[in-house]
């Protein structure tokens, strides 16, 4: 009976959930829009004051601050004007409801599984992402989870009809969870609580660049045996797909990029990097961008500073790589906060254009989408949103438009939803 009232519940949660679906999707941009009066964060570092964006079919056409305007005006004196906000290695769109098993597509079974592909799963109805926007992320890299290597990411926009409709980069990348060096105490085993070297570490680092091997061993072949896994990681050797490999201490980091470098990976973008600010100029030699955990998080060593979390992304972007910002270990929901985030590293000293840099013009290259995405510039995608105040800022992120390929979409979410329910009750109205 109790494993009855269980699936009953998880049934009827399910469905009121899906009930309430995601917008409808906007339709293609059919007049020209002009912005006028607005403060232009261009996503690069620079600001145009009293600035005009002008887009037409879904492409900025003319920015500044002495272009005309024309078409449909929109007038944002005293407003903000942000290129949209990209969400790096999330799942977002693969699970809705972690308590529901069918609404979880983020892993599969294997360690190493390469294949996978994330698009072919994404939800573009889903409620989780549709939350996204109205803090004005519109962009994300939807991203397998589990396993060792877990799988082939894509880069999506957030206002689809279908996973086809959503895709911006098809099978981008693969996604690799490097060996952990130390890790904490089993106590289900009888392991000691606590931080403790890995004894399997050296065989595991070995299973991966064995496997590494192999794939490439397999696409210098000839009438070899189909093999999806080893198939699916032929674009990291030729560099038409990104390695993205999440490491953490100093020696992970150097023994994972080191290694995989020498086995002929030509692209590595390394995600987490706790201790990346210690092996720096090994990561500037290499040349290896990083997507840094979010900020909001105690320090994982007992003798690191109180503030070593959110200083790190300033530290990195000081020492001279390519940063951008990920919420590694947070749920997708909070994903949304990602603006915060880099408000956060901005109070922390970092300077504010180069901080909003963090989560659009360094991401956008980070992912390999800079030709269209990340910034405002004539040419590339109208994919941008008004905000009232300071978008980093979660006081005065306010959207009160927002575009994706010049596409007005919508800001209504479930929450959305459920204030404009309660506002009244708890205002004594």
């Amino acid at each position: 009976m109790k494993n009855f009232s269980k699936i009953f519940f998880g049934i009827a949660l399910l469905a009121g959930w899906t009930l309430s679906a995601q917008q409808t999707p906007a339709g293609p941009q059919s007049e020209t829009i002009s912005i006028t009066g607005a403060t232009l964060h261009i996503g690069n570092g620079e600001v145009i004051e009293n600035g005009t964006v002008v887009f037409s079919d879904g492409k900025i056409t003319a920015i500044g601050s002495d272009v005309a305007a024309s078409g449909r005006v929109i007038e944002a004196d005293g407003k903000h004007v942000y290129p949209g906000f990209i969400a790096p290695a999330k799942s977002l769109g693969l699970i809705e409801i972690n308590a529901v098993r069918a609404t979880d597509d983020q892993d599969e079974i294997g360690a190493m599984i390469p294949h996978i592909r994330s698009l072919i799963a994404y939800n573009a109805e889903s409620q989780v992402v549709e939350s996204m926007r109205p803090n004005g992320i519109l962009l994300g890299q939807t991203t397998p989870q589990g396993g060792t290597i877990s799988g082939t990411s894509s880069i999506v926009q957030f206002d689809a009809w279908n996973w086809e409709d959503a895709a911006v980069k098809t099978d981008d990348g693969i996604h690799l969870h490097w060996p952990r060096s130390f890790r904490r105490g089993r106590w289900w085993l009888g392991e000691p609580r606590g931080l403790r070297f890995n004894k399997d570490y050296t065989k595991e680092t070995a299973d991966v660049l064995d496997f590494v091997r192999n794939s490439k061993a397999y696409g210098a072949g000839e009438n070899a045996p189909i093999n999806p896994a080893f198939a699916a990681m032929q674009g990291l050797f030729d560099g038409s797909k990104t390695l993205y490999i999440y490491a953490n201490t100093e020696r992970e980091i150097i023994d994972g990029v080191g290694a995989l470098k020498e086995a002929g990976i030509a692209k590595i973008v390394l995600v987490g990097g706790y201790q990346a600010k210690e092996v720096a100029a090994f990561l500037k030699e290499e040349n290896i961008p990083v997507l840094v955990q979010e900020p909001h998080a105690l320090p994982a060593m007992d003798d690191d500073n109180y503030d070593y979390t959110y200083q790190l992304p300033k530290d990195l972007v000081d020492a001279g790589l390519l940063v951008g910002l990920q919420n590694e270990g947070m749920s997708n929901f909070q994903t949304r906060n990602l603006p915060f985030y880099a408000g956060h590293v901005a109070g922390m000293g970092l300077d504010r254009e180069e901080a909003l840099k963090l989560i659009t013009g360094n991401t956008a290259k980070i992912l390999g989408i800079d030709d269209n995405y990340g910034t405002l510039e004539t040419g590339k995608s109208a994919t941008l949103f008004i905000s009232a105040g300071d978008a980093l800022d979660m006081r005065t992120n306010q959207l009160s438009h927002a575009f994706i390929d010049g596409r007005e979409i919508s800001l209504e979410t479930h929450q959305t939803e459920l204030w404009q329910r309660y506002s009244n009750k708890y205002s004594g109205e």
